[in-house]
């Protein structure tokens, strides 16, 4: 290029870049679904199984604070 000149901007087509940021959008959502929905029932109740635990250990270990401590 000769001196002085600058570089023109690169020409992108707005309607194509809507679309290619939707699909990125669905894609995202798409995958967060498979990974709710496309695990087997076994697993999805082993998962619920140890974090219901985890949270009866948690409260089994808490301290109430009672009213009448005055």
């Amino acid at each position: 290029m000769p001196e002085g000149w600058q570089k023109m901007a690169e020409i992108i087509n707005l309607n194509r870049a809507r679309k290619a940021k939707d699909r990125a959008v669905k894609e995202k959502a798409a995958e967060t679904n498979r990974v709710a929905h496309g695990t087997p029932k076994a697993l999805r109740k082993l998962s619920e199984a140890k974090k219901d635990k985890a949270e009866q250990r948690l409260a089994g270990h808490r301290l109430e604070n009672e009213k009448d401590d005055n």
